[in-house]
């Protein structure tokens, strides 16, 4: 519980720095009276009821596939067991969607959580307000810097420090509410209702601020393989779902007490002595969070490489027991790069704010849509159940999405803008790889066929060679490459096929494949799971049903490296995306570094091919 604590909900738990305060001061300001106060907290109480407790804790963490959570494994999950169905298509673009917006949220949430910390040193001495933009800066310089390292040691203070920032958002709303206690009544869903009586286009619009209260919810979902689902739950009942409601009823007391302290209602809750030092724990914090949403980012890429959604990317692993602590530097740069232009470019958190929230609820409106699929022909649950659950579920999602739609114009414009261009690359890079392999195809030669031409009547030579093939039953075009230049075979011929399979894991038994073609070939499958590093010598020499054990210095693996030309005579995708394919083909991670192959042993041969 106390790791969940520190990874899952640090995200969700900043929410009280900006959510009150956008609420009344957004793109849509609210007078600050009784109405408005109880009305919004209200709304913010029943919508972390809604999505967070009942849609993601009580539904959709029953959603594992094998114990593993977030947009792909649900994915995963619905597409094996409705494997062939007519809408199997559409749940992938929807899968790829929610990912795509997902990077966009990942470059907002660094700055979006980060600046209105750092403001609060404007709260305390007006004079430090030159210096917010630089320290937020700085300190996003420091933090990605460090990400090489990995987060394993970073992440034992992750727990304790979420946990005292909780205590502290508790104790300063506690302090507030003693002095307007009739604030608990805000909890009533009364209050909701009637505040949009009064003015139903003022609270719609209020919703898109009213959700950032929520932003962060979907961590629970995606990090359960980290965590499991009783840790996550459990620890959001019992301590973040409370502490958090007792600080937005303190800042709505204080709100009571002093509509002016709308400014800043969270940092002016605190005494004046305690400001500077709740500056700096609510900073560690924001950095706890930011450094949640940068890990997920390098666990989202690493599935959407193995899933075939992205070219291979230089991945480093930062720590010897846990597997899923990766590091890959473009996805680190890239998202540095874009976050300080983003607080550069808004400068302020309620500009930024209006930036946020539209993307996140997108992700939520798409894994709804996919729970629906699960709940009615994966786990067959009774109609008039599944229909009133999924149905609620639509509901908010559909009303939050809609709200936060009218922030497009104020920011919201920026992580569609991201989502569209990650989509393009996506789509461009699974479906140029359907195509090359089509056109490989065009010209493959059985391996049967192969071998009781060629078997016996090639000169053979000592040692074992491995040829990389996305088919295990044709010939690879580096073999034919290879026998046409060199004219000589090995003893022994491994076809070597990576398949990695819509499970996060694959048991080691189930992790090899091999058959035995004759003459000294075999059809060999490697299985991986798409959270799993492929690393082919090491699942090679646990080999013993294919001759003598491997030995990597009397063996050579032979790859193929295509020289794609674009061309528009052949039937393919438009001009402009086969470039694009192209350069990422040619600019991706070698297949030798990517499948942990020995470098003094591999042959490279090339070829081109044109889509």
């Amino acid at each position: 519980m106390l790791g969940a604590i520190g990874v899952v909900y640090g995200d969700i738990g900043t929410s009280p720095l900006y959510a009150m305060k956008e609420s009344f001061l957004g793109p849509h300001p609210m007078a600050v009276d009784r109405l408005h106060v109880f009305g919004v907290l209200s709304l913010i109480f029943w919508s972390l009821m809604l999505i967070v407790t009942m849609k993601y804790v009580l539904v959709a963490m029953r959603a594992d596939n094998r114990g593993e959570g977030g947009s792909f494994a649900l994915l995963s999950l619905i597409s094996r067991n409705l494997e062939g169905r007519r809408w199997t298509k559409g749940l992938v673009v929807m899968g790829v969607l929610a990912t795509c917006l997902f990077y966009g949220d990942a470059m907002i949430t660094p700055a979006v959580t980060l600046l209105p910390a750092i403001e609060g040193l404007a709260v305390v001495e007006p004079g430090f307000k030159p210096l917010i933009i630089p320290a937020t800066i700085a300190i996003l310089l420091g933090l990605f810097a460090i990400q090489r390292r990995g987060t394993g040691s970073v992440g034992k203070v992750f727990g304790p420090v979420i946990l005292a920032y909780l205590l502290v958002l508790a104790a300063l709303g506690i302090s507030q509410i003693l002095a307007r206690p009739e604030v608990i009544a805000a909890l009533s869903p009364l209050w909701a209702i009637t505040f949009f009586l009064v003015n139903p286009t003022l609270g719609f619009l209020a919703l898109g601020s009213v959700f950032l209260a929520v932003t962060g919810a979907e961590a629970l979902y995606a990090d359960m393989g980290h965590f499991g689902r009783k840790a996550i739950g459990w620890s959001w009942v019992i301590v973040v779902y409370p502490c958090l409601m007792l600080n937005y009823l303190g800042q709505g007391a204080l709100l009571l007490q002093n509509p002016a302290a709308v400014a800043n209602p969270f940092y002016l809750m605190a005494p004046e002595w305690g400001r500077l030092p709740l500056v700096g724990i609510v900073t560690l914090a924001c950095i706890v969070a930011s450094q949640a949403v940068i890990s997920g980012a390098f666990s989202v890429t690493h599935q959407a490489v193995q899933l075939g959604f992205l070219p291979r990317l230089r991945t480093l692993h930062t720590s010897e027991k846990a597997a899923g602590q990766i590091y890959i530097p473009f996805v680190n740069w890239t998202l540095l790069i874009m976050v300080v232009l983003l607080v550069l470019g808004f400068r302020e958190s309620t500009r930024l704010a209006s930036a946020y929230g539209i993307a996140v609820t997108g992700t939520m409106l798409i894994t709804t849509s996919m729970l629906a699929f699960l709940v009615f022909q994966v786990w067959c649950w009774n109609r008039l159940l599944a229909t009133a659950t999924i149905g609620l579920f639509l509901l908010v999602d559909s009303i939050f999405f809609a709200s936060n739609i009218t922030k497009i114009a104020d920011g919201g414009w920026f992580p569609l803008l991201v989502a569209a261009v990650i989509f393009t690359v996506l789509t461009t890079w699974a479906k140029g790889r359907q195509i090359m392999r089509e056109r490989l195809e065009e010209s493959a030669l059985p391996l049967p066929v192969f071998i009781k031409s060629t078997g016996t009547s090639v000169h053979r030579v000592r040692g074992t060679s491995v040829f990389l093939s996305a088919s295990p039953e044709t010939v690879p075009a580096a073999m034919l490459h290879n026998l046409k230049h060199n004219q000589v075979l090995h003893e022994r011929v491994l076809i070597l096929t990576v398949k990695v399979e819509e499970v996060p894991h694959v048991a080691p038994a189930k992790r090899v494949e091999i058959e035995d073609a004759g003459q000294g070939f075999y059809r060999l499958i490697l299985h991986y799971g798409f959270m799993e590093e492929v690393d082919i010598p090491r699942d090679l020499a646990g080999i013993e049903t294919c001759g003598e054990p491997f030995n990597m210095m009397s063996t050579s693996f032979f790859l193929g490296r295509q020289k794609l030309i674009a061309s528009k005579k052949v039937p393919g995708m438009t001009l402009w995306r086969e470039k694009l394919f192209a350069w990422m083909l040619k600019s991706s991670e070698s297949a030798m570094e990517f499948f942990k192959l020995p470098t003094n042993r591999v042959v490279e041969l090339g070829s081109q091919l044109q889509i």
